[in-house]
């Protein structure tokens, strides 16, 4: 027996390549499906079973794609419903692979058709769960994604806590936990960073899993400061449900080189997104007027997806050189399909072209000190909520704006003023920044280095608090 993780970083992802007697199964695949098929063939093994935990919100998994590469079955769990041919399993139903078994565990709560599966060993004891978002090491799946006209969150909560107690905190404390998410994913709220697990350390350390805790309590606590999901989950859930391009098409279109005419006709043509995936401090200093920054190097393909709000934008690209198919790729992790091609030469050859490009002002924070002292001027702090009421800077000139509802909220600014705009180190800051500056706001400065730098400066801020207390 084999099971192998495949952690994808950008999404806090776990896939699963589970191998006995060359037979595979594959749990939670990524949209790019040739790295399986690949494994298997140097396993000399046959790809039998994809095993889907849940319909996936905050990314597009593989397995359409891959069924028809290899013609393996695709198995949900009790009452889902595609478009397209999938095996729904029953409650406590087995799959032989090899020597070994998987049993379907229904857990709704996350999702109604959400489920555990239990891998059972050669002695058919309990060796391990893939909880998907049903049990997370340290939380579990967020329950306000499936809700419906005759079902609220608070019902989904509900489910949760029974398909917890019933079907997961029975099984052997030495049970390995498998999730299908680590720290940094909008699945859950309090993550932890580490991908493996024992269940029954989870017993011991988990909020949710606490014997003595009554559904009331359940329902109450995780549901308490979650987030608004983003905006692209029930778009790439859909996605899940109904098919999509395969990602070969998607990837060859995508992965065309242009030229600085080509580039520029395109972009007209179809009104196409321009999107700089460099590093930001390359983006300040120059970069195609009215073009987005989202730098590859971050929090990438969630920060597309909750700011892109439409997945079929035709996109062109700046990239780093080297990282025009891995952006390609990454953009279609998360639904965005529809990239034309990249600039051939990078913003070197577009100024080579005699074609304009701008620039954003960013300053220290030594020279944001002295001005913060000596004028009036106003702050934009682009973090995340429970980042802001931790600590932040103190004054009547700060204002809350975080990035994640910057194009709902773009109204509460003045395209007249000046603002300086800083996030927590400096990449979300130049983010903001891009988009308000392709909208018309032309008087923006970032703050290099973020409230990092600024509360290690002599500026007056709060007094920490502690997230988990707030």
């Amino acid at each position: 027996m084999k099971i192998e993780q495949i952690y994808t970083g950008c999404l806090a992802q776990g896939a699963y390549y589970i191998e006995s007697e060359g037979e595979v199964a594959i749990i939670d695949p990524l949209r790019e499906t040739q790295q399986y098929v690949d494994k298997a063939e140097a396993e000399n093994a046959t790809i039998k079973y994809i095993f889907e935990t849940h319909f996936h919100a905050d990314f597009v998994s593989g397995h359409i794609d891959l069924a028809k590469k290899t013609g393996a079955t695709i198995v949900f769990g009790p009452g889902a419903k595609t478009d397209y041919d999938i095996y729904a399993a029953k409650d406590n139903e087995v799959f032989k692979l090899g020597n070994i078994s998987i049993k379907v565990l229904h857990t709704p709560g996350h999702t109604l058709e959400s489920s555990t599966f239990l891998l059972l060993d050669e002695n058919g004891k309990e060796h391990a769960i893939f909880s998907g978002d049903t049990l997370f090491l340290g939380d579990v799946g967020r329950p306000d994604l499936a809700i419906k006209s005759d079902l609220t969150k608070e019902d989904l909560a509900g489910m949760l806590f029974d398909s917890l107690r019933n079907k997961i905190m029975t099984l052997p404390d030495d049970t390995i936990v498998y999730p299908a998410h680590g720290a940094g994913s909008a699945c859950g709220k309090n993550l932890s960073k580490e991908t493996v697990g024992v269940l029954g350390e989870q017993k011991k350390t988990n909020y949710a899993l606490r014997a003595d805790m009554t559904k009331a309590e359940f329902v109450k606590e995780v549901l308490d400061g979650i987030a608004p999901p983003p905006q692209y989950f029930a778009k790439n859930a859909m996605m899940n449900k109904s098919g999509y391009h395969e990602f070969e098409t998607v990837l060859e279109r995508g992965n065309t080189p242009l030229t600085p005419e080509a580039f520029e006709h395109l972009a007209n043509e179809e009104g196409a997104l321009v999107l700089d995936v460099r590093h930001e401090t390359e983006f300040v200093k120059a970069h195609i007027p009215n073009s987005i920054f989202i730098g590859i190097h971050g929090g990438f393909a969630p920060w597309v997806g909750a700011l892109i709000t439409d997945l079929k934008q035709p996109i062109l690209l700046i990239t780093p050189e080297g990282k025009e198919e891995e952006t390609v790729t990454r953009l279609s992790r998360v639904g965005y399909d529809h990239t034309l091609g990249y600039l051939e030469g990078g913003i070197e050859a577009w100024k080579q072209a005699g074609k304009d490009v701008e620039s954003i002002t960013s300053i220290n924070v030594d020279e944001f000190s002295s001005r913060f002292k000596s004028d009036s001027i106003q702050v934009l702090d682009v973090r995340k909520d429970g980042e802001y009421k931790s600590q932040h800077l103190e004054g009547n000139n700060i204002k809350h704006f975080p990035l994640d509802y910057i194009n709902d909220n773009m109204s509460a600014i003045d395209k007249n003023q000046e603002y300086y705009v800083h996030c927590a180190g400096g990449y979300r800051s130049v983010i903001a920044a891009s988009i308000l500056k392709a909208r018309g706001f032309n008087k923006l400065i970032d703050i290099a280095g973020g409230f990092g730098a600024i509360k290690n400066s002599d500026l007056p801020t709060t007094n920490f608090v502690c997230p988990s207390t707030l």
